[in-house]
C-alpha cells in the first residue's frame, strides 16, 4: 500500500523518549543483525508506508545523532521525561496543530517485527471516529490508531499509564482486529526481552 493510496492522510506518532530504566542502557541504540538500530528498525515500517512520521525523542537530541531519516518531524519536550502520557500529550498538540491527518498510528521505539501486511490491515479500518487496536491470539498490541476526533484526549495525557485513560473513555469507539502477528506484541523492556527478540 503506497501512501497515496490511503483513503484519506494518516499520520505515524513514535514514542522513543523514554530512558530505558528497565533495561538498564539506552535500547534505541542496540544493534541488531542487519546492523540497523532498535530505533531504526522500528520506524522503518512507519516511514515506508506513511508519508507524514513524527517521532517524539528527548529534549536535547536530533535525528542525525540517532542515524535517522532527517525528514522525519521531530517531537521534543522537556516533560516527555516523566513517562510515556507526556510523550503521548506533546505528539497529539503538534499533530492538532499541524497535521491535517484524520488519524494517527502510535508505534513504540521497541518493535522492530510488525509486519508491513497488519500496518496495511490495521489503516483500511481507521477513521477520524474510531480507535483501531491490533490483537494477537486476545492480547493487545502496538501499533494503536486513534482517530483525529480523540487528538485531544491524547493531548490531555500525563504519567506513565500510556493512552489507557483514552481507550477507558471511548470503549464504543474502539475496534479491536485479531491478526495473526506476534510482532505486535515483542517490545524490549528488558535484557531478557532483548534475547528473545536477537535471536528471532
Amino acid at each position: 500500500m503506497q501512501p497515496n493510496l490511503l483513503p484519506y492522510p494518516i499520520a505515524a506518532l513514535v514514542l522513543a523518549a523514554g530512558y530505558s530504566r528497565r533495561f538498564g542502557a539506552d535500547k534505541r541504540r542496540l544493534e541488531l543483525d542487519d546492523g540497523r538500530s532498535l530505533l531504526a528498525a522500528s520506524l522503518a515500517l512507519p516511514c515506508s508506508i506513511l508519508e507524514e512520521v513524527w517521532l517524539v525523542l528527548r529534549p536535547d537530541e536530533t535525528v542525525t545523532a540517532l542515524g535517522l531519516p532527517a525528514n522525519i518531524r521531530l517531537v521534543q519536550h522537556p516533560a516527555t521525561e516523566q513517562g510515556m502520557g507526556h510523550s503521548l500529550a506533546a505528539g497529539a498538540e503538534r499533530l492538532l496543530a499541524e497535521s491535517r491527518a484524520d488519524a494517527v498510528a502510535i508505534f513504540l521505539a521497541d518493535m522492530p517485527h510488525i509486519r508491513r501486511d497488519t500496518l496495511e490491515t490495521l489503516l483500511a479500518y481507521a477513521s477520524a471516529d474510531n480507535i483501531v487496536l491490533p490483537s494477537y491470539q486476545g492480547k493487545r498490541g502496538h501499533p494503536v490508531l486513534f482517530g483525529r476526533d480523540f487528538w485531544p484526549q491524547l493531548a490531555a495525557l500525563s504519567g506513565d499509564a500510556g493512552a489507557k485513560p483514552v481507550l477507558q473513555q471511548n470503549p464504543e469507539a474502539m475496534r479491536i482486529v485479531e491478526l495473526d502477528d506476534p510482532g505486535i506484541l515483542q517490545d524490549v523492556d528488558t535484557q531478557q526481552d532483548w534475547q528473545s527478540l536477537s535471536t528471532r
